[in-house]
Order: C-alpha cells, then structure tokens, then sequence
C-alpha cells in the first residue's frame, strides 16, 4: 500500500514540476499580449472602423507604429539635444514618480548585454589563506582583479560584496543551479564545487 502511495505521489509531483512551469510561462506571454492589446485597443479600433482592417492586422500595424516611436524615440535621445532633455525631464519628474528607479533597473537588467551577476561561479580567498568561499563574479577589472558577491546561506539574496586580486579568485564550471541548491542547504551537495576546484589545480 505504501508502495502505491508513494508511486502516486511521485508521479503527480512529476507531473506538476513539469505541467507548472509550462502554465506559469503560458499565462505570463498571455498577460503581456491582453495587456498589449488592451493598451493599443482604442487605436486599433480607429483602423477597424476607418480602414477597414481585421482587428489582428490593425493589432500588428500599431505594434508596429509603436516600436517605431520607439525606435524614433532611442535615435532622437543619440542627439545631444535629445539627451539633454530626457536627462532633463527624468531628473525633475520621472525619478519623483513612485517606483520608476526600480522599474528602470529591472529593464535595464532584462535588456543589457551584460552577464547576469549570477553568471559566474567562483571559490574565493576572502582571507587570503587556504578558506575557500563560494561566491558569484559580478565584475573584472582591467587590473586584472575581480569584485566578487559572496551569499550567506541559506538566504542566497543577502551577503557581501568583496573586491580581491585575481590570485584570490578561483572561478570554476558549476552551474548556478547547483551552487544556489549548496547555497540554500547550507553547504550540502557542495562536492561539486570542490572537485571543479580541485580540477583546475
């Protein structure tokens, strides 16, 4: 009976780990659309009406319309003018406005080419002696050293910031995955580390 029990348990949180990613993924491309749709929705409605258009292709040329505001937008604050007056109006009125910073930084981090600060997996010698803590890159220096965020467990959100001499910083190929899990269980299931470490050596 235990047997059952357990086979029924295992297989429907099987299911769910795989159905549950899929459905929260779905329904986020399906908020962003309705929420698009919903915004634009009086312009395409002037389309449909005037021109005759079938509501997804009135849908397709305002979308259209607006990444080439946007594009006009991007080319217009290239000038030195244009720069000048968004730097302007953010500073008197955007950086006011409740929550802009942080909406700012989360597209900025979306839309940057540059490395996650949860890229990279590194041991460091924070002490400069044999102890080895395991921490993330976040930056490389033209001297060649490195500023490193070392997370405490088992809150990997919250911890320190540590600027150390390339010497000190040991990065090694341990996906993040597997060093959030160490990280969260406090150190268990760190042997992946060690022996990446050991390996380079």
């Amino acid at each position: 009976m235990n047997k059952i029990k357990s086979f029924i348990a295992t297989s429907l949180l099987g299911g769910v780990t795989v159905i549950l990613p899929v459905a929260i993924l779905a329904a986020v491309f399906g908020w962003v659309f309705n929420f698009t749709t919903n915004l634009i929705q009086p312009l395409t409605d002037l389309l449909v009406i005037n021109l005759d258009f079938k509501e997804i292709i009135a849908d397709a040329v305002v979308l259209l319309v607006i990444l080439g505001v946007c594009f006009l937008v991007g080319l217009t604050v290239r000038t030195r003018f244009g720069k000048y007056l968004y730097h302007t109006i953010e500073r008197r009125l955007l950086k006011i406005a409740p929550g802009y910073n942080l909406i700012k930084e989360t597209v900025l981090q979306i839309l940057s080419n540059k490395k996650s600060p949860f890229s990279s997996v590194a041991l460091v010698q924070i002490f400069g002696n044999d102890t080895l803590v395991t921490s993330f890159i976040t930056d490389e220096h033209l001297d060649g050293s490195f500023s490193v965020f070392v997370p405490t467990g088992p809150n990997p959100t919250s911890g320190n910031i540590y600027h150390l001499k390339g010497e000190h910083v040991h990065p090694i190929n341990v996906s993040v995955e597997d060093t959030m899990r160490s990280i969260i269980s406090c150190g268990a299931g760190s042997a992946k580390l060690i022996e990446a470490y050991k390996a380079k050596m």
